[in-house]
């Protein structure tokens, strides 16, 4: 459903794209200092949480995102999910609304996903929401709600398309093992499909006002896949940085050797063993999670995480300087289902309490080792450490190292005292304590919060 002739838009911006396709690849002309781009970053840094969000024509099929690809589908077996799309139910204020309550920060939505199909009114294809029976952009009101509950704005873009006819057949196509298919695959033209490529991402950039993140997905090099030769990525972000310099840019198109190629890492479905590093430096870093083992909806998954397991999840990625982007998959009716409801008002509930030991909030100084069944977060600006009780202990809780450097601590959701005692050196007749070991004497019940937080205000 790709049109034959080119669309009538703006001719200055067909024609600034259509140069840049034709250009040779060259470095990056983007330059920053550190500091600048720590500056540009902040917000993000300061966020600590957002949320995914996957939608598309997947959520009909409602067994995962990549099902055409998983059943091999052709175009024509996948085209009764575009014939029938309309999520009569999309109500963007609510799900801004539940995004806000669960103390997300952001938002990231897929504009397009693998499938090719876009969320947005674009004016290089057909294969969009505004021509199947909903007939409607579903981009920008969902921009607009958003940003009205004070999110920031992230846009996800596939750089695979499994849908345009001349991206060329690799690895990752659904039609991968047609072999008819595959002999046809001299008549696909990657530039062509760069070139839309390039004129999607400069109308999302263009079209719905400032952009604060982009994640672009995915690259895979090799003799049977795709790089930064094939997206000409270094033109590509050339393009984006020069419309939105302040926009943050993930890692994802093959670029990591180059520098400014990208913002941050994204370790997926996995939290590190510790800050990620490159070349021994540790750098900016968002994990993204799903609740369950699907992005896109998936009725019959049942693997999904508790509100427990995700509060753990969150706080263990913030211990580590990271961020943590938590995916929502709604239903083809355009509704958040009641599985992510319930987990998002969960994280809801205790972040409305505890929210300050993960806003602003890094890995602890090297200094601070946290005791088990314990994790740390700190705020630099604010000179306080928040200590994450996972298993609540019998009365007391020793921090070694922390002797004589509190002057208060607090149980965060109420703010009420928790005695402490410094112990420079302390042995009793059974067990000999660690030197410099601050003792916190806790309530023998377990406070009623999820994971309850001793917020300690460093001298």
């Amino acid at each position: 459903m790709y049109r034959t002739k080119k669309p009538r838009i703006a001719l200055c911006a067909v024609v600034f794209v259509s140069l840049l396709v034709s250009l040779p690849c060259l470095a990056l002309d983007w330059k920053e200092t550190e500091d600048q781009k720590l500056e540009r970053m902040q917000w993000w840094t300061e966020a600590r949480f957002g949320m995914f969000i996957h939608w598309g024509l997947y959520a009909e099929a409602a067994r995962h995102e990549w099902v055409k690809n998983a059943e091999q589908m052709s175009n024509e077996q996948y085209q009764k999910y575009f014939d029938f799309f309309n999520p009569d139910l999309f109500n963007p204020k609510e799900w801004a609304k539940a995004a806000k309550e669960a103390g997300m920060k952001y938002f990231v939505i897929t504009t397009k996903h693998h499938e090719g199909f876009c969320l947005f009114d674009s004016k290089f294809t057909d294969y969009k929401a505004t021509k199947t029976p909903y007939g409607k952009d579903l981009i920008k009101p969902m921009v607009e709600a958003f940003r009205a509950e004070g999110l920031k704005v992230g846009f996800y873009y596939s750089l695979i398309d499994w849908h345009h006819p001349d991206f060329t057949i690799d690895s990752v196509q659904p039609i991968r093992n047609n072999q008819e298919e595959r002999e046809k695959n001299k008549d696909r033209d990657m530039n062509k499909y760069r070139e839309y490529l390039y004129n999607q991402v400069h109308e999302l950039l263009t079209e719905y006002g400032p952009i604060d993140c982009l994640f672009l997905d995915f690259s895979y090099p090799g003799s049977d896949g795709k790089g930064c030769n094939d997206w000409q990525s270094e033109k590509l972000l050339d393009m984006i940085r020069k419309i939105q310099p302040n926009i943050i840019v993930n890692d994802r198109l093959d670029l990591l050797d180059v520098p400014g190629g990208w913002d941050f890492r994204t370790p997926e479905q996995f939290v590190p063993f510790e800050w990620v590093k490159m070349d021994g430096k540790r750098v900016p870093w968002e994990t993204c999670q799903t609740f369950s083992g699907s992005w896109g909806y998936h009725r019959d998954e049942n693997t999904w995480k508790s509100v427990r397991q995700l509060l753990v999840l969150l706080i263990e990625t913030v211990s580590k300087g990271g961020n943590l982007l938590l995916n929502v998959g709604p239903t083809a009716r355009g509704c958040f289902d009641d599985r992510a409801m319930e987990r998002l008002q969960g994280l809801g509930d205790w972040m409305k309490f505890n929210s300050r030991a993960i806003y602003g909030c890094t890995q602890a100084p090297d200094e601070y080792k946290a005791p088990n069944n314990t994790l740390f977060t700190y705020n630099a600006s604010t000179h306080r450490l928040y200590v994450h009780v996972l298993e609540w202990p019998m009365g007391q809780l020793h921090l070694p190292g922390l002797a004589g450097k509190v002057k208060y601590a607090q149980l965060l959701h109420d703010a009420s005292e928790v005695r402490f005692t410094s112990r420079q050196d302390w042995q009793s007749a059974y067990e000999s304590v660690p030197q410099n070991v601050l003792t916190l004497d806790l309530p023998v019940l377990q406070p009623n919060t999820e994971i309850p937080v001793v917020e300690l205000i460093l001298n």
